[in-house]
């Protein structure tokens, strides 16, 4: 589990892989000086089950990993996500859909 921090004040932990798609989508519209509502669900902490940021490139965010490697990134996901900023109520977690890239052994469970 890695944690994202806004603004030195909130912190949430999220699963490596899930915060490295979030990376991706956020630095992309940051870098174009997009703003932009992040809210996620936070089922863990008692009484916050939501929260909502207004992402810009004024305020510091921190992406920390537990692991060393860098997930590989499942390009659908990316966009589904960038989709899902570029709506009325902002960036979401969505579910990962198959990366049709990655060949699927016969035999093999879905992901």
């Amino acid at each position: 589990m890695g944690t994202f921090t806004y603004d030195s004040r909130v912190t949430v932990s999220f699963d490596d892989r899930v915060l490295a798609h979030l990376q991706a989508v956020i630095w992309s519209k940051l870098r174009r000086s997009e703003t932009f509502a992040f809210t996620w669900t936070d089922p863990m902490r008692s009484g916050m089950g939501r929260t909502s940021v207004w992402l810009s490139p004024h305020v510091p965010l921190a992406f920390e990993y537990f692991g060393s490697r860098q997930p590989r990134l499942n390009p659908a996901w990316i966009e589904l996500l960038t989709k899902a900023s570029n709506s009325p109520g902002g960036l979401t977690i969505v579910p990962e859909p198959e990366d049709p890239t990655v060949p699927v052994k016969p035999g093999a469970a879905p992901r």
